[in-house]
């Protein structure tokens, strides 16, 4: 009996093994299938886009003369606002945590996982490539 239960206990230890691993691959087989599922979701969504820009031009064009005409009536005072404030919404360096929401955000939304450093790199240049733009 002593001899027999370092056996079984090895062959315990093994069944144990292979099940964690069988749980960890399927984990991480999840993650890659949520990864091609957010891209492929995001490839489809450009593509209907991009299709309905091109078919529906006449629809495009009455919102395109729509906004123009709003544009226009609005007076100096409020166009000019209406540029800094979006400028310093979107180009400011005083809301890095606006573009780290923002670029996690998308970043997320492409099935990537959560960087800190890409996070990092990308706060600290892509507002100044857009306002050097």
């Amino acid at each position: 009996m002593i001899k027999e239960y370092p056996e079984t206990h090895l062959q315990k230890l093994r069944i144990g093994i292979q099940k964690e691993t069988i749980q960890l691959l399927k984990a991480h087989n999840a993650g890659c299938i949520d990864t091609i599922l957010h891209f492929s979701t995001n490839i489809i969504c450009f593509v209907i886009l991009s299709g309905y820009s091109f078919l529906g031009s006449e629809e495009l064009g009455i919102l395109n003369s729509w906004v123009k005409e709003f544009l226009y009536n609005l007076s100096d005072t409020i166009k000019a606002f209406s540029i800094l404030f979006l400028t310093e919404l979107f180009t400011g360096y005083h809301s890095t945590h606006g573009w780290e929401l923002m670029i996690g955000y998308i970043y997320k939304d492409f099935g990537f996982s959560h960087n800190d450093q890409i996070l990092s790199v990308l706060v600290s240049t892509l507002p100044v490539l857009i306002d050097t733009f």
